[in-house]
């Protein structure tokens, strides 16, 4: 069974960068942390020769996501494959396509706007030898990036944090969007985010602990389970949202649900493991049946203290039974 799409994009996130500067260490970081959220996002790893132009997949994958995080690096604008990519980006940011998220890594965003010191000597290389409509393109599309509010890696401690925060950004958008497109904007969704983060106690070492929201609307429901999924997962050592646990136990047998959850969360190898020492989040959405929390509590006895366990339902049998967080 296929994961429900977050956004009609076939990414959420494209990421440019000069591979010299930041591929083994920021960049590597970055795209980590966001399949690890399971932020759908495009890495490329091939260097464009001189002379050779962006092929068209390249094209389709930045038309084809959400964001474009730009790391402008030292060497980010000495490289024509970069600044040939960006003006495409910049492109379709003029268009609303795409979000454009700039980071600068180790450089001047004001040196990068006003194209001085570095940046400058770049340019006069590029246009001793490359066409100069093509360089004043380029120019044109760095000033753009850098008129556009960004973070700068000399505001944070370390790479971690900024990583962190740039995820957090990300998923947050990804999720107001996400219930917006389901038809519900999930109105003080910001004050129910806070009461769930006092309530769950992230760093508690209590047992596991099971949480139930029930909400009348569908659509709303599964907007809002996605919504906290993605911004609670990163607490945990694993995670996995279920979707429509109705459908599963509805098309396969009930056991099903059990299984689905093994093989969403880290795959085959847990049926061996079985989540032992683990601190887990399972977000089940769509619960109708009592038989489906027996057949996942299966595991809950193996996860370890401070796991969470959030449930969404329409039922009001299981609505009494456990702790109501939230009621649309």
């Amino acid at each position: 069974m296929s994961d429900t799409a977050i956004t009609l994009h076939k990414f959420d996130a494209f990421l440019s960068f000069r591979g010299i500067d930041t591929r083994r260490n920021f960049i590597s970081f970055l795209y980590k942390e966001l399949t690890r959220r399971n932020i759908r996002t495009f890495k490329d790893d091939n260097e464009l020769e001189r002379g050779r132009r962006i092929s068209p997949e390249l094209i389709r994958a930045i038309e084809e996501s959400k964001f474009a995080v730009v790391v402008v690096s030292e060497n980010y604008a000495a490289s024509p494959w970069c600044l040939q990519e960006l003006v495409k980006i910049m492109d379709f940011e003029n268009k609303g396509s795409i979000t454009v998220m700039p980071i600068f890594y180790g450089v001047d965003p004001c040196h990068v706007r006003r194209q001085i010191g570095l940046v400058d000597e770049q340019f006069k290389k590029h246009e001793a030898r490359e066409d100069h409509e093509k360089v004043l393109s380029w120019r044109q599309a760095l000033t753009n990036l850098a008129s556009i509010s960004g973070d700068c890696s000399w505001k944070w401690e370390d790479d971690s944090k900024m990583v962190d925060a740039i995820a957090d950004k990300i998923s947050k958008k990804l999720m107001i969007d996400t219930t917006r497109s389901n038809g519900s904007d999930l109105e003080g969704i910001d004050a129910h985010m806070k009461a769930l983060h006092r309530l769950l106690d992230l760093n508690s070492k209590k047992t596991v602990r099971v949480i139930g929201i029930w909400a009348r609307g569908g659509k709303g429901r599964s907007a809002l389970a996605k919504f906290v999924y993605q911004n609670i997962c990163q607490h945990f050592e694993s995670h996995c949202f279920l979707e429509s646990v109705k459908r599963i136990s509805q098309d396969c047998h009930m056991s099903q649900c059990h299984e689905e959850f093994i093989l969403r969360n880290q795959g085959e190898r847990l049926r061996n493991l079985r989540l032992k020492n683990q601190k887990v989040l399972l977000v089940a959405d769509d619960v109708n049946k009592l038989e489906q929390l027996d057949a996942l509590a299966e595991d809950f006895n193996c996860f370890s203290p401070g796991s969470v366990v959030i449930i969404t339902t329409q039922d009001r049998q299981i609505r009494a039974r456990y702790v109501v967080l939230y009621s649309l």
